[in-house]
């Protein structure tokens, strides 16, 4: 398989994970790359990993998506994934199907995932996009929220379950993500970061505080961060505008860097 074919497997440490992969240019002077990371329990087929691929193939925009490891076609269990697992699944998708500069796209836990993957690979990640990120969710949307009874239970089981708003399979949390998590916190000091980022956020969303974004926006060291949040917007940011306002962040990062 050629590094430009579209579908790809990509196989370490006795993983396989689910990538595709979208040429572009990425020479020296041209548009960096754009790499999506999706949130927890997503996969690479919704619908801001596809319009995203749409959008980098008509901009001629290198473009890479991929499944973690234990979601959509990758190989692993949900429920035995963690914060450092989905780490190292991107930062070896990275590493083997990006090239040149990259502009990390980070969706809910992907909004964690891209700041912990810029903070691993400081020379090539050139700016972030987060769109309802979710950095320490872990530990301050989980942990934190749970009540006595639900945490005591997680202690002395390992598990609980959660209804989902997404699927009809209820979502399960085990202690050991919890405890994992705790590892990777990224809103708990400066986060030396200095290139363009810009996070969207809407001011309905139910599952992701819009504060969140706002506290990322000021944990990064860059003087070139804006925080735009979305008078109705959900948890998803969907919509035809709310995608376009996705592809306008990308287009004015990539400018500024390739100015």
């Amino acid at each position: 398989m050629t590094r430009d074919d579209p579908q790809r497997q990509l196989k370490y440490n006795q993983q396989t994970l689910a990538c595709q992969v979208q040429p572009g240019q990425v020479q020296p002077g041209k548009a960096p790359g754009v790499m999506f990371l999706g949130g927890f329990g997503s996969d690479m087929t919704g619908s801001k990993a596809s319009y995203l691929s749409e959008f980098c193939r008509q901009r001629d925009q290198a473009y890479v998506r991929f499944d973690y490891t234990g979601h959509g076609q990758s190989s692993g269990r949900f429920i035995d994934g963690t914060i450092g697992q989905w780490l190292d699944d991107a930062t070896e998708v990275f590493d083997q199907l990006t090239t040149g500069p990259q502009i990390l796209v980070g969706s809910s836990m992907g909004g964690w995932l891209m700041v912990l993957l810029a903070l691993r690979r400081p020379t090539r990640v050139a700016g972030l996009v987060g769109v309802a990120a979710a950095p320490d969710f872990t530990e301050e949307l989980i942990w934190q929220t749970l009540p006595p009874d639900d945490r005591q239970r997680l202690i002395t089981e390992g598990v609980i379950y959660s209804p989902s708003d997404y699927g009809p399979e209820p979502t399960p949390y085990t202690l050991r993500l919890i405890e994992e998590g705790r590892q990777h916190l990224v809103l708990t000091k400066p986060i030396p970061f200095t290139g363009p980022v810009r996070l969207l956020h809407g001011l309905q969303d139910r599952d992701v505080p819009w504060q969140m974004s706002q506290r990322l926006g000021d944990a990064v060291e860059s003087n070139d961060v804006v925080v735009t949040l979305i008078k109705g917007g959900d948890h998803r940011l969907s919509a035809p505008q709310d995608l376009n306002r996705l592809g306008q962040a990308i287009s004015e990062i990539t400018s500024r860097l390739s100015g």
